[in-house]
């Protein structure tokens, strides 16, 4: 009976951590760590090889560390011992492309998928609370679904389809340039469609690849240009369901600074400004919402994680370098001994 009425555990156990992000420590070890709004590591927990991004359990302190893309492995991690808890494999024809989610009530974590056998993309379902066994899988709504977000502004989730077909015997290689097709894709929780939005045929090699929503349910999606170096395509784009997309910074030659690619993608607070980086042109860029021009741009050495923290957008870099982006100025705010890769997932 006493066992019985013991509270539950939670993320509060680990000193409620307020990011999750995966990197690489100075002995080559691969590992997932929690981290507090300050950017301080309060837990990191081994990986078997490099991860990507991580979905956090709502209530459980549990977290899921997914591969990069091609990867098969996605562990789940009990973050209060570090025990793993399962190591979750895609069936056979199927890789992770390193994104999940878990549905509000924590009861079913859904992850990107590329059926490659099939040739095309998945969203796979997996009970948590039956020892994350595989329940099914639904369509995503295109090819290669890398990043995936709960909606805000009902249920269901939206998928970026980046448009790129793979195959691991071909390993990161990309197969089907000419005819890529990336687009937005809304979905229930029970797979059905209920909105697709693709840019013009002039952006089809624009890939769709991640997410940020925010809370009056008006998605930023960040993308990496597939066609010609040194191209002034726009990266960002906004779009609230039901409503066309709108591109950001589309005429500012400052887009060039990006080199074609969008790490991370995320609001501020207030919805006023968003952000994306750019590992490969070693910047941030800050763009106004309403006007959809650039208001700030700084530049940070292998920048790649963004999220909202509470004093602005914090943002993480291979450097081991974490940081408070400002409306005009970087805070300086830790330095760990360890790499950060590509994606820093805020807790809620």
């Amino acid at each position: 009976m006493a066992a019985g009425m013991a509270p539950a555990a939670s993320w509060a156990d680990l000193g409620t951590p307020a990011f999750l992000s995966a990197g690489k420590t100075a002995d080559g070890s691969h590992v997932l760590a929690g981290l507090t709004e300050a950017g301080e590591v309060l837990f990191q927990r081994d990986l078997p090889a490099r991860g990507h991004a991580a979905a956090a359990h709502p209530s459980r302190p549990e977290a899921v560390a997914f591969a990069r893309r091609p990867g098969r492995f996605a562990d789940v991690i009990d973050c209060r011992s570090g025990a793993r808890l399962a190591r979750l494999a895609p069936p056979s024809g199927h890789h992770f492309y390193g994104h999940g989610v878990f549905t509000p009530d924590g009861g079913l974590l859904m992850t990107t998928e590329n059926d490659f056998e099939a040739g095309r993309g998945v969203i796979g379902l997996w009970d948590a609370a039956v020892g994350y066994r595989r329940v099914g899988s639904i369509s995503s709504g295109g090819l290669g679904p890398h990043d995936m977000l709960l909606r805000m502004d009902g249920p269901g989730i939206i998928v970026a389809n980046g448009g790129i077909e793979t195959h691991p015997d071909s390993g990161r290689a990309k197969l089907n340039i000419p005819t890529m097709r990336p687009n937005l894709s809304y979905l229930s929780f029970g797979g059905s469609l209920d909105e697709q939005v693709e840019l013009g045929q002039e952006l089809h090699k624009n890939s769709i690849r991640h997410l940020a929503m925010h809370a009056d349910g008006t998605v930023a999606f960040a993308m990496q240009w597939q066609g010609d170096q040194g191209a002034d395509v726009p990266i960002v784009g906004l779009h609230r369901f039901g409503s066309a997309p709108r591109l950001m910074a589309e005429d500012d030659p400052r887009l060039r600074n990006l080199a074609g690619y969008g790490g991370s993608v995320a609001f501020s607070e207030n919805g006023r400004q968003v952000a994306v980086t750019s590992p490969r042109g070693g910047l941030v860029q800050v763009m106004d919402t309403d006007s959809g021009r650039i208001s700030a741009e700084h530049r940070l050495a292998d920048v790649c994680g963004l999220a909202p923290g509470l004093g602005g957008l914090i943002s993480s870099s291979g450097t081991g370098r974490i940081v408070q982006i400002g409306y005009d100025s970087v805070i300086p705010l830790t330095q760990a001994p360890i790499a950060w890769d590509n994606h820093l997932i805020r807790l809620a």
